[in-house]
């Protein structure tokens, strides 16, 4: 048993010194007895006595919208059986632990002993930073463990991925492929049926231990092992009969280990007897309440009616946390069995005897999903309502949330856009509310909400239950509910609709009821819509036009209307009625309805290949070694920053932001601040001398404390460090800051009214460019193209916030550093300048990142400075790890940008000259905005031939968070400019775009507009006609023409694209440069150290599979130690896409050396003779066994305004092309992306698994780059999209149905193709960065799908469509009669709601 207790008094003395305390305190006298909680994690018993009322489990996003942070609960059910609840650890509250058992990702399984489903994952490379992978596995632990009824296992591909069992968790890296096969191959190869084993004598209570087939106490099953429901094999690779052994089993076919049910952990046999009792724990400060009935929950609110009612806390503690709610009393309400068990109806009879179901107010939304699907399937039409409630709680936030949230907490909230409100409102749902004084009485849920986040319910009321009305037999209605969001899974509603119709006999309509959510301040009814139809026909087109006139006067939004969006909100207003009114007219066979305008875009089980292939000739490099980390992210023994160890009087430091774009700073109070508990100290720009007060990773011009003034959202202004981080987080919400607001400039176009740039001045000029002007050029075309592209910014969302921990050492005045950074040599740099000592007393170390895709190259060296000034201050160690809002809001994104660009072609369409202004929005400070223009400006070509080219780049100073490097770092914006002029050509000209493609493609011998040769490297030509075969393209194109004309509400489109992405760090030539340090020790193990950083991409492992290639020694042999500036001395940043590619070559010449040293020993004992022999052979003569490598990239360096003969930009390119085919649905701008083949050029891989998870993470990445990630500003300068709750980028269902990845091997006539000219480590490829512009080929698709749409509606005006296609976008481009009645003029000086940036 563990107990923790609280470091001051007991609870009463606590209580007595607040209000609520004191009032309360008579009835904890009486009934609240205990303050301790009890409860297991993983198999150990826990108590903590009197808990920190603040304390949650597990902090991860702090929103629920990650998953990261995926715990199971363990409880015991009414039934007797045991069920594991997946829930979020940083939302759920720790008082709903007690008498439960947690299960965490280390409680399944270790590296030495892994759970098979770890094992799984982690060997088909289900996992690459890692930070995600044990939120994931944990979630479909869950559904494992509850699959098990009546001997077998009750589990499909489809449990695993429609059924919205993963929708809670995120994953940056993978593209989410490799999880879903292993979970899908694990269900097919391990679950096949009855499992039965003893699991030995459960000596205290009573009821299974819940071991899955392994109980003594479980009745005796059928050994059959059928997997029972649909048959998985359909997508997955082929069963095999496999017997589950212990005694004699040691691993699957495949090499996976045997799933052992015998070795899962049992529900702890003590849990059994655990009784409920009431529990109370808390301070002065805030107070925890758990009841155990009804009546005691009245009592507690009749006392103290501001009492927070608690279930699952999804809302809760995002009003602690975000809005800063302080809610004295709380009370979890989620153990009080009025409120959380229902009893369903157990015959048919019963069934249909129902006229209405009750639904008790707590209990969770998933068992109401479940419930309300088993009661459809009985009840048919009369079930309508609890179908349409199933189908919106199915898309409600995410499982880890629906387990746990309830019907009433989410009525409670009145949020104005509830998914359930608009569906129980339109099926005239009724509340049961009770309290203390107030008997229970029915309270109709259409006089419920009056006005924002407003409710009739009486301050000391209570909903326990909610009643839908059913229907009698035959009653002709229809109930439908719809949801529109920017992502079908786990987000919050843009628009959400109930409808329901009941008509009489002859079609006429007797009742209707519309109710609406986010369209008002409240879910509202639409009255005048519902007044129009009654008693006329439903059937007649006119009743239709009548009821979509009376929507637009119920919803007369304006322009600017908060939440923004007002017009595309109207078009989804009416676009929802329309398909409802079909709907209905459909099911009650009233007329005939196409079947794509009824239906709702449906996703299908995703399926995909690769094309494997071994390397011939090499022992270890080539080969599919899994990520060597694999493993310790899947049991969760990865160590990241945020998980060291606690050190010796470690301090804990949270940063104090501004709240304004730009303004004057009047006054910074830190006395409040100061004076709260555990406060030690705060930083500020008195704390540096003010010429150590700034850095930049370019130009030294971003302040590390704002002095005087700030210039952005979220600038740093100071530091809090306290001794935990709850109390620093307190204390840093305590600082008050008096501002002078100034004039914020916003926009790209804010900064060219404003002439508001950086110095930059570069250009590229080509053919007659470089004497000037092209106007003689353009006059010789025969067509000239003008436009503008815009492309909105992105937020890198790696799923580990920035994070350092400095360690002083006073001795000697040195400093270890452990920072979460891409760039340890820069962070170095500025770290020894603010402490003012030499860079060799500062050491910058990382084992591994979770997640960083550029975001930490440079936005980590502020945060690894403001803990070392902190730590040499107090002579303590100091850590920090950020929010996820405050990452989100200091550490940058992807540049947005706005390209102006004239392009000339001869009457072929071939392109002749190209003059183009490429803006981009850098944000405060310049960071690497410059060199980030300066691949964008090199990329605007992407793989076409433009004989005349001037090409200039303008880097635009706002006030918005200071943008920095993201994977492609420009070249995908330059290229998506590309892309949308060529678009531009094709359809001014009326030719195929493909054509047009080819027709412009490079040729062996032609120069880019930096003059640099393309070489007989160029393989585009090749891809295309290969991918093109094998993907069935022009067959595919044919069948989408025929989709389009047989299909008026559904449009699909095929794209394909190609590119070509520059390997090397360009004109930053210092960089291009690496060393590694390779020992070997006298056991023949070897040691290796080399500049680059583990963040995800496998770089360790590849650099192992290098040493051991070059040393001849397995890879077990390599020990690959975190990277630290002690061990190489100004190391590169890993970026570009040349992290194998330089420290790779360095490893191999460290290696080199060593063997050279070697030889002689080799051939003395033979070429198989053991490392240990050799190296001890050569230890015992006195050999260094020590080396340091170094390479630095050749022929590079390229120097800007050289139009002559410069050198070479790029070491190469890597080259790809991808095919990829969408449909649309056209009411709601939702789409689907049914297939993408991608082929790319590697070079000879290294590790083809790796890349191929890199290709496919990048692809997913680009994905909702081009088609869903959309960040937004609100006027004041505030960004508004700083959490997985605004922000939204691919989750599990978003991924192409059909995804299938090859690899470049053959020429066109099936040659293979050498790379050895490349010079290159292995004649591999960098792949990191160049897969992710193939995403555009999603809006490119999407983009024809729109064009077919747009023909059928005859609009005649330009498409104008920019990237990210929303559905917002895609739905208003469609140009239909909807999207002209909704239309909404902005009225004199009204603005939209938010800003997007780009513009």
């Amino acid at each position: 048993m563990e107990v923790y207790a609280r470091p001051f008094g007991p609870l009463e003395d606590a209580l007595q010194l607040s209000e609520a305390g004191k009032t309360l305190l008579p009835l904890v006298r009486s009934v609240y007895k205990i303050s301790q909680l009890n409860f297991f994690v993983n198999g150990r018993r826990v108590t903590v006595v009197n808990p920190n009322p603040e304390w949650g489990t597990k902090l991860g996003c702090g929103e629920g919208g990650c998953g990261a942070c995926t715990v199971v609960l363990q409880t015991a059910g009414p039934d007797q059986r045991v069920k594991h609840i997946a829930v979020n650890a940083c939302l759920f509250p720790l008082v709903g632990v007690d008498g439960k058992s947690v299960l965490t990702i280390e409680g399944l399984g270790t590296v030495d002993h892994p759970h098979p489903l770890q094992e799984r994952i982690a060997m088909m490379h289900g996992s690459q930073c890692g930070f995600c992978t044990p939120g994931i596995v944990m979630s479909l632990y869950a559904l494992i463990r509850n699959s098990y009824r009546d001997g077998k296992f009750h589990l499909t591909s489809s449990d695993v991925e429609l059924q919205g069992h993963l929708d809670g968790n995120l994953c940056r890296c993978t593209g989410y492929k490799p999880i879903l096969e292993a979970a899908r191959t694990f269900i097919v190869e391990d679950l096949q049926g009855t499992i039965q084993h003893a699991c030995g004598s459960v000596k205290s209570g009573s009821g299974s231990c819940g071991r899955p087939g392994g109980c003594c106490r479980d009745e005796p099953r059928s050994s059959s092992r059928q997997l029972s429901g649909e048959d998985s094999s359909a997508t997955s690779p082929a069963t095999r009969d496999t017997s589950i052994d212990t005694q004699s089993k040691k691993s699957t076919s495949d090499g996976f280990l045997p799933y052992e049910p015998a070795t899962e952990l049992i529900f702890p046999p003590s849990l059994w007897k655990y009784r409920q009792e009431a529990i109370c724990y808390g301070d002065e400060r805030k107070i925890w309440f758990r009841p155990t009935s009804l009546q005691q929950l009245l009592e507690l609110k009749s006392q103290w009616v501001s009492a927070k009612i608690v279930g699952g806390a999804s809302e809760t503690q995002i009003e602690v946390r975000f809005k800063k709610i302080d809610y004295q009393v709380s009370i979890y309400v989620s153990d009080i069995p009025e409120l959380n068990i229902y009893n369903p109806p157990k015959s048919d009879e019963e069934i249909e005897a129902l006229t209405e179901l009750r639904i008790p107010g707590n209990l969770s939304l998933s068992i109401v999903e479940e419930l309300c699907s088993t009661l459809y399937a009985k009840l048919g039409a009369r079930g309508l309502a609890l179908e349409a409630l199933r189908k919106q709680l199915r898309y409600f936030a995410g499982r880890q949330i629906r387990n746990v949230a309830s019907l009433a907490g989410n009525l409670a909230t009145a949020s104005p856009i509830s998914d359930s409100a608009p569906a129980l409102l339109a099926a005239g749902a009724k509340l049961i509310v009770q309290s203390l004084t107030q008997k229970p009485s029915e309270l109709p849920l259409s006089s419920f909400f009056l006005k924002y986040r407003t409710t009739a319910l009486a301050a000391d009321g209570v909903i326990t239950h909610i009643i839908i009305p059913l229907p009698a037999p035959g009653t002709s209605e229809i109930v439908k509910a719809y949801k529109q969001a920017k992502r079908k899974d786990d987000d919050i509603a843009i628009v959400t609709a109930g409808f329901r119709v009941r008509l009489d006999s002859k079609g006429f309509v007797e009742d209707a009821t519309f109710a609406y959510g986010g369209m008002a301040p409240t879910t509202v009814l639409a009255k005048k819509a519902q007044q129009v139809v009654l008693g006329k026909k439903w059937a007649e087109k006119n009743v239709l036009e009548e009821a979509l006139d009376s929507l637009l006067e119920d919803f007369d939004l304006s322009y600017g209307v908060p939440g923004g969006m007002a017009h595309y909100r109207k078009v989804l207003t009416l676009s929802m009625f329309f398909r409802f009114w079909n709907e209905v007219v459909a099911k009650l066979k009233l007329g005939s309805v196409e079947p794509g305008l009824i239906q709702e875009i449906h996703r299908e089980i995703s399926s995909g290949s690769r094309d494997h292939f071994t390397l011939t000739g090499t022992k270890v490099v080539g080969k599919d070694i899994p990520h060597l980390s694999a493993l310790k992210h899947c049991t969760g023994e990865a160590e990241y920053v945020e998980d060291m160890p606690k050190q010796h009087r470690e301090l804990f430091g949270v940063l104090v932001l501004s709240t304004m774009a730009h303004a004057e700073i009047l006054d910074i109070d830190w006395t409040p601040a100061m004076e709260m508990p555990g406060v030690v100290g705060y930083l500020d720009k008195d704390s540096v001398s003010r010429d150590r007060n700034n850095w930049g990773p370019i130009r030294i011009d971003e302040p590390l404390f704002a002095d005087g003034t700030v210039h952005s959202y979220g600038q740093t202004i100071g530091m809090v460090y306290a001794e935990t981080a709850l109390q620093a987080r307190a204390a840093a919400d305590k600082v008050r800051i008096s501002y002078k607001r100034l004039p914020a400039i916003l926009t790209i176009e804010d900064a060219i009214r404003a002439n508001s740039f950086f110095e930059h001045g570069k250009e590229l000029r080509k053919g007659a460019a470089v004497d000037g002007p092209l106007d003689e050029i353009f006059a010789g075309c025969a067509h000239v193209f003008e436009g503008e592209t815009k492309l909105g910014g992105q937020e890198h969302f790696y799923l580990e916030t920035n994070a350092a921990l400095a360690i002083p050492h006073t001795e000697d005045g040195s400093m270890e550093v452990y920072s979460s950074s891409q760039n340890l040599a820069e962070n170095q740099i500025f770290v020894a300048q603010v402490l003012g000592v030499p860079m060799s007393r500062v050491n910058m170390r990382v084992r591994r990142i979770g997640g960083a895709y550029g975001g930490k190259e440079s936005r980590s060296t502020p945060i690894a400075c403001y803990v070392a000034i902190a730590a040499r201050k107090e002579r303590r160690p100091i850590r920090i790890m950020l929010n996820r809002d405050e990452d989100m809001a200091t550490s940058g994104q992807r540049h947005p940008m706005k390209c102006k660009w004239k392009v000339g072609t001869d009457a072929e369409g071939r392109i002749i000259c190209l003059d183009a202004d490429v803006y981009n929005n850098a944000g405060y400070s310049l960071d690497m905005s410059g060199a980030v223009m300066d691949r964008a400006c090199t990329h605007i070509d992407n793989c076409y031939h433009i004989p005349h080219a001037w090409i200039r780049g303008w880097v635009c100073k706002t006030n918005t968070v200071t943008n920095t490097a993201f994977r492609g770092f420009g070249g995908p914006q330059g290229m998506y400019f590309t892309e949308s002029y060529m678009n531009a050509i094709a359809e001014g000209l009326n030719i195929n775009i493909d054509e047009l493609r080819l027709r412009n493609l490079y040729k062996v011998g032609q120069f880019t507009p930096f003059l640099q040769e393309i070489t007989s490297d160029f393989h585009i030509e090749t891809m295309l006609e290969q991918l093109t075969t094998t993907s069935n393209y022009e067959q595919r194109k044919a069948a989408i023409k025929d989709f389009n004309i047989r299909n008026q509400y559904k449009k699909r489109g095929i794209c394909k694209i190609p590119t070509k992405f520059g390997l090397s760090f360009a004109t930053a030539l210092h960089l291009n440069q690496a060393a590694a340090y390779v020992r070997i020790y006298e056991d023949g193990s070897v040691l290796l150290h080399h500049g680059g950083t583990e963040m995800g991409q496998g770089l360790y492992t590849k650099m192992c599979q290098v040493a051991a290639e070059e040393l001849g020694v397995s890879i077990d042999t390599i020990f690959n130690k975190d990277s630290q500036t002690d061990q190489i001395a100004n190391p590169s940043p890993t970026a570009a896409s040349s992290g194998t590619d330089l420290n790779g070559m360095a490893v191999k010449n460290a290696c080199e050396q060593i063997n050279a040293r070697l030889a002689p020993y080799r051939e003395k004992y033979g070429a198989d003779a053991p490392m240990s022999t050799i190296a001890h052979a050569a230890y015992r003569d006195r050999v260094n066994l020590a080396a340091n490598g170094f390479w630095k990239m050749p022929k590079v360096g390229f120097q800007w305004g050289n139009y002559k003969d410069p050198l070479p930009m790029y070491y190469y390119w890597t080259q790809g092309v991808a095919i990829t085919e969408v449909e649309l649905d056209l009411l709601t701008g939702d789409h689907t992306v049914l297939r993408t083949d991608i082929m790319m050029d590697v070079g000879r891989s290294i590790n083809p698994a790796l890349d191929y998870g890199q290709i496919e993470g990048a692809f997913v990445q680009g994905q909702g780059l081009f088609s869903m990630e959309e960040t937004l500003w609100t006027r004041n300068g505030d960004m508004f999209t700083k959490g997985p709750g605004t922000y939204k980028i691919p989750g599990f269902s978003d991924i192409p149905q059909v995804f299938n990845v090859s690899m470049l091997r053959n020429d066109s006539d099936g040659n293979p193709i050498s790379w050895k000219q490349l010079r290159s480590i292995q004649s591999s490829k960098g792949i990191g960065e160049p897969p992710l512009f193939l995403g555009s080929t999603v809006f490119f698709a999407l983009r024809e799908a729109v064009k077919a749409a747009r023909e059928m509606n005859m609009a005649t005006e330009p498409l104008s469509l920019n990237a990210p296609a929303t559905a917002e976008k895609l739905r208003l481009a469609v140009g239909d009669d909807i999207v002209r009645r909704a239309a909404v003029a902005p009225k004199e000086g009204e603005s939209d709601f938010f800003v997007r940036i780009e513009d």
